[in-house]
């Protein structure tokens, strides 16, 4: 069984077991667990799919946090001009969140 979730403008194929990177978010530091709502598409197998609109009623995932932040590793990006002596160099590290699935109900 496997599920489709949207996190963060991104979707992300859960199962059960897997473990996810995703954005990192605020939550309060008791929390042990995370739910996904908007769920796309919930299947079983090849046999059985449920396909939203955009979202399946009533499905949800949960995971367990596993490292509440980390850092991704280094992006760097340059800008060239030709001639005109403009040289830029930015580095980025997106900060991260890992996260176990746990379950994901129908």
């Amino acid at each position: 069984m496997y599920a489709i979730v949207e996190d963060s403008g991104t979707q992300l194929k859960a199962e059960v077991g897997r473990v996810l990177t995703i954005d990192i978010r605020e939550l309060p530091e008791s929390a042990k667990d995370i739910t996904f709502d908007r769920v796309l598409l919930v299947a079983d197998g090849d046999s059985t799919r449920t396909v939203g609109a955009p979202y399946v009623e009533g499905a949800s995932v949960k995971a367990d946090i596993i490292e509440r932040e980390f850092k991704d590793r280094k992006i760097t990006t340059y800008k060239y001009k030709r001639r005109k002596g403009q040289r830029t160099k930015q580095g980025h590290r997106q900060r991260l969140m890992k996260v176990k699935v746990t379950a994901i109900n129908e």
